[in-house]
C-alpha cells in the first residue's frame, strides 16, 4: 500500500514539491550562511518525494541551544509560510475520505517545515 501511495503522490505533485524544495537547497547553499539551512530542505526533498513509509523523530542528542536558534532563525525566514501552504493543502485533501492519506502527509511535512533542525526522517520500511 506504500508503494501505490508513494506512486499516487509522485505523479500527482510529490515530484514538484520535491523539486521546489531542491532548487531552493541549491539556492540556499550558494551562500556559506545558508548551508544548514539548505541541507535542511534536502531532507524535506527527500520526504517530499516519498513520504508514505517514512517518519519524522526527533533527534535525542541534538535538543541543545543550537537547534533551537536554528529553528527560530528558519521559523522567521520562511518556516512559517512553508508550513501553512502544507496545512492548506492537508486541509484540503482533508475535505475528501480519499484524499485523507494525502492530507496526512502534507500534515507531516507541516510539521517538518516549522522546526527542522533536530529532527531526522526515518524509513519505517526496514
Amino acid at each position: 500500500m506504500r508503494t501505490l501511495g508513494n506512486i499516487i503522490w509522485f505523479v500527482f505533485g510529490g515530484v514538484f514539491i520535491a523539486i521546489e524544495y531542491l532548487v531552493s537547497s541549491v539556492v540556499l547553499m550558494v551562500t556559506i550562511v545558508g548551508i544548514p539551512f539548505g541541507f535542511q530542505t534536502l531532507k524535506m526533498a527527500g520526504l517530499a518525494l516519498w513520504p508514505f513509509g517514512s517518519e519524522v523523530r526527533e533527534i535525542p542528542q541534538a535538543t541543545g541551544c543550537l537547534s533551537t536558534l536554528m529553528n527560530v532563525i528558519w521559523f522567521f525566514i520562511g518556516g512559517v509560510w512553508i508550513c501553512l501552504s502544507h496545512l492548506g493543502f492537508g486541509i484540503l485533501f482533508a475535505i475528501t475520505i480519499i484524499g485523507l492519506p494525502f492530507a496526512k502527509q502534507h500534515f507531516k511535512l507541516a510539521a517538518l517545515a516549522l522546526t527542522p533542525f533536530g529532527r531526522e526522517v526515518v524509513d519505517r520500511r526496514i
